[in-house]
């Protein structure tokens, strides 16, 4: 079955805002995710890495990309088709609070 990284962004004031049934909607339905085996989770601190023509490692902390809204979360998903995954997002807290999640099909390079 096709996989889908989704990264939701948003913030605790959109969140705040958002009915408490919502919200609890919202986990419940990521919680479904998990237990079929979606990979769910909350954003740290980035790390930039970098090794320019294997020359040597180089760090940056911090994102690379700017956005808006803070990046809160991220879900490695399953659906049929993009359509699916789309709608599988569309019920998660980002989504929901006031937030956006983006939806990338991923095209698995290696076989494990």
């Amino acid at each position: 079955m096709p996989k889908f990284l989704t990264i939701g962004y948003g913030d605790e004031a959109g969140y705040q805002r958002t009915p408490e049934p919502v919200r609890q909607a919202a986990h419940a339905h990521d919680a479904e995710l998990v237990r079929e085996g979606a990979i769910v989770g909350m954003a740290g601190q980035p790390v930039q890495v970098r090794n320019p023509d294997h020359t040597g490692v180089e760090t940056q902390e911090g994102p690379y990309l700017k956005a808006d809204l803070p990046i809160a979360g991220f879900a490695l998903i399953q659906a049929a088709n993009l359509q699916e995954a789309i709608k599988l997002a569309s019920e998660s807290p980002c989504a929901v609070a006031h937030g956006v999640i983006e939806v990338w099909p991923l095209h698995v390079a290696i076989d494990t």
